[in-house]
């Protein structure tokens, strides 16, 4: 994949993956034992090297992505060895240049969005798992505001974060909807004052993932909440996925299973306990609130588990299809190979 990449990107990715080697990663063919992605088994932290590295979420903390902190908290990354830093992501594109960069090493973004910014931009990222099965990305409205299906956004404003997962999809998600991008206007909005905006109707919806429901009912004072899943249209495309560079793909991969085989243990765990998660997100965020996290993840429980049958596993003939789907935005044509470290995923 590397020789699609602009050689900006390629020297920088290469030296976050010194950084991160020199940091404790281990290559060698002793320390490569199976991570056991998927398989059960808890392998003992000292079959391998310690190493450091960052994790970035897709936004912000939120119940969504608290997977993470239920990895740190349960010790599934001390069960491989690894010292793993957290911090909150800025949306999907944003990780992705941070991951290229390396200023971080793993992240989590919108598969779509990879899709048309790896494409576009030759981004030298790589997806080594999946957090949802289907997409998340939606558009919410309330009750009595004149939106009850995808055709009645013509005429509509939408309050959302320029460069988003859900303004980025939005064309494609219209046209299989049967809807008229062009008479539907974005208005740039910070995510945090997405629910005021909406509430208060000074925009007539606004961009969410559909587990933002909770938040969004809570702030709506008793008013029904209208969601809009573009997987309702757009059944073949992921959500969002876990990447990493290209160079720590190919320099360090045993560090990469050994990374993603404990942060989807995590996924798992948390789905299957979303009172805890709530709790253990609000211990590191205490103005999270433990009922709305929870909320969160009960709905995200479907997506996680899709229809595969090991938790982050991605099928190369679906990203293929993802690609088609996205075509119409992308400048560049690109390969499930140039988007996926299959060997690295999850198998099943």
């Amino acid at each position: 994949m590397m020789n699609r990449r602009t050689a900006m990107w390629s020297s920088l990715a290469v030296a976050g993956a010194v950084l991160l080697t020199a940091c404790g990663g281990d290559t060698s063919d002793d320390a490569a034992a199976d991570p056991t992605t998927g398989s059960g088994d808890d392998p003992d932290a000292t079959e391998y090297e310690p190493a450091s590295v960052t994790y970035l979420t897709s936004f912000g903390t939120f119940g969504r992505d608290a997977y993470a902190y239920v990895a740190e908290e349960k010790g599934f990354f001390d069960e491989v060895n690894l010292d793993v830093t957290i911090e909150p992501g800025t949306g999907s594109v944003d990780v992705m240049k941070l991951i290229a960069g390396g200023t971080a090493d793993f992240g989590a973004a919108d598969f779509s969005t990879v899709v048309v910014t790896v494409a576009n931009e030759q981004l030298p990222v790589t997806t080594i798992g999946v957090t949802h099965q289907r997409s998340l990305a939606a558009i919410v409205s309330l009750d009595g505001y004149g939106i009850t299906e995808p055709k009645d956004l013509e005429g509509k404003t939408i309050g959302d974060q320029p460069g988003s997962t859900n303004q980025v999809i939005f064309p494609t998600y219209a046209e299989a909807a049967g809807v008229d991008a062009d008479a539907v206007e974005f208005v740039p909005s910070a995510p945090p004052s997405l629910p005021q905006l909406l509430v208060s109707n000074q925009v007539d919806a606004i961009g969410q993932f559909v587990v933002g429901e909770p938040l969004i009912a809570a702030a709506a004072d008793g008013k029904d909440v209208v969601v809009l899943p573009y997987g309702d249209v757009l059944p073949d495309l992921y959500g969002n996925v876990i990447l990493t560079s290209d160079a720590l793909a190919e320099s360090d991969p045993e560090v990469v299973e050994r990374f993603i085989g404990a942060l989807m243990k995590g996924l798992e765990y948390s789905v299957e306990n979303p009172e805890e998660t709530g709790e253990i997100l609000q211990g590191v965020e205490p103005t999270q609130n433990v009922d709305v996290a929870a909320a969160e993840v009960t709905i995200m429980a479907e997506y996680v588990r899709g229809d595969v049958d090991v938790v982050g596993s991605i099928d190369p003939d679906r990203v293929d299809r993802v690609i088609d789907i996205m075509g119409s935005a992308l400048t560049n044509e690109v390969t499930p190979e140039d988007l996926v470290s299959f060997d690295l995923a999850p198998q099943g």
